[in-house]
């Protein structure tokens, strides 16, 4: 089908830079870009791009406490401590989660931030306008942050602000379905006790890996119970499993949820050579999670899709062509995967990196998987996960587990 789609994107972006050494690297946002670039996306009917403004104060504290946007922008302003605060100054911004080995600060910190939020808010009034059917931002998604504190490469939270903005609109239910190997905690907890926000997450198991949250048995709070969903899936989860248990979770509680507006985090790193975590998927059954979204959106959220990026940290094989093929199926023109990665950009990446491109869209998997529904195995690690969510959450969603 073919689809409005609606691109934030200004290389202002690639500021959100935490240095040389740090696994978020801005390398893979330009990679990204010139992938899809390279393939003509923004020469399709339909797709429109746009530089986004950097998200305002007001905007920010919709979900973030002043003092902590205060904070942000005092450490990434370059001003040094006043004499004789140098430690205390330091222990502020621990506690603020700031200074850290995964929170470096920056300069500039405050304004590459906003500008992160400011471009998933422009995707965001795109759709909820009717600009667009659907609105992208793949430097967005960073879904760790707290209202107070960040954590785990994030320092604003974009979904929870995008989401926090919907609802002074008047929207009346969103649903947020995270796909990244790391628990969208931030988000989570910005919802926790309401249910006008259906948050999904499928992650790997927090025994095994950072944020060390979303068991099954968290499902949210007083007066919104339910209202969070957990799939916690075993580490080494392949293709198969992964896409069993997002068909068995995501598509009934879309269905019976009936939300206005579908915003996803399409972190990449689950994929079997990101280095920081322990997923086995494929670019290809990445690839099939995003069309299972993006069909979901038109099926139970009347085409309203706004779509974020996330964790990715293989920068060169993994991230620009799994987000190049998310931006194509929201485009409503899927790529081939068998399609030949562009000659210029192959250069491109030798030219950048040192390394060599891949150079066709896939890895050869077959992205197919048996259904939950036709008969699962008690003694299976993934049926095992699948069944404690659907026990802990379907029937608080009016579904039999």
């Amino acid at each position: 089908m073919t689809c409005t789609l609606h691109v934030a994107w200004d290389e202002r972006l690639a500021g959100y830079d935490f240095g040389p050494g740090h696994p978020m690297a801005p390398l893979r946002l330009k990679l990204t870009m010139e992938l899809a670039r390279a393939f003509g996306l923004f020469h399709l009917d339909g797709v429109s791009a746009a530089v986004p403004a950097a998200a305002t104060q007001a905007e920010l504290e919709l979900f973030h406490t002043r003092g902590y946007i205060d904070i942000v922008r005092l450490a990434g302003s370059g001003r040094p401590p006043a004499p004789g605060k140098e430690s205390l100054t330091e222990r502020v911004l621990l506690m603020h989660g700031l200074g850290t080995e995964d929170d470096p600060v920056f300069a500039g910190m405050h304004e590459a931030s906003a500008m992160v939020t400011g471009a998933t808010l422009a995707a965001t009034r795109a759709v909820w306008t009717g600009a667009a059917e659907h609105g992208a931002n793949i430097a967005g998604g960073l879904h760790h942050a707290m209202a107070g504190n960040a954590s785990g490469f994030c320092v604003y939270n974009d979904p929870a602000i995008a989401i926090a903005w919907l609802l002074r609109q008047g929207a009346e239910r969103i649903a947020y379905v995270d796909v990244d190997a790391h628990h969208g905690d931030g988000v989570e907890r910005a919802f926790w006790n309401d249910p006008r926000v259906l948050t999904i997450g499928l992650h790997e198991h927090p025994d095994t890996l950072f944020p060390g949250t979303g068991y099954a048995s968290d499902t949210g709070g007083p007066g919104a119970e339910g209202s969070a969903v957990n799939v916690a899936l075993p580490a080494l989860t392949g293709d198969a499993g992964w896409l069993r248990a997002f068909h068995a979770v995501v598509p009934p509680l879309l269905r019976q949820f009936r939300p206005q507006l579908l915003v996803s985090q399409h972190g990449c790193d689950s994929h079997r050579d990101d280095p920081l975590t322990n997923l086995e998927l494929t670019i290809d059954a990445q690839r099939a999670a995003h069309a299972a979204i993006h069909r979901l959106s038109h099926e139970h959220a009347g085409g309203r899709w706004l779509l974020t990026g996330g964790g990715g940290y293989e920068h060169v094989h993994v991230v620009p062509r799994s987000w190049t093929h998310l931006l194509f199926e929201a485009a409503g023109r899927p790529l081939d995967p068998w399609a030949a990665t562009p000659g210029p950009w192959r250069e491109y990446v030798s030219l950048v990196t040192s390394q060599a491109a891949p150079e066709t869209m896939t890895e050869g998997g077959r992205a197919t998987f048996a259904a939950f529904d036709d008969g699962h195995d008690p003694a299976d690690p993934v049926d095992q996960a699948v069944m404690a969510t659907r026990k802990a959450a379907f029937p608080l969603n009016g579904l039999m587990p």
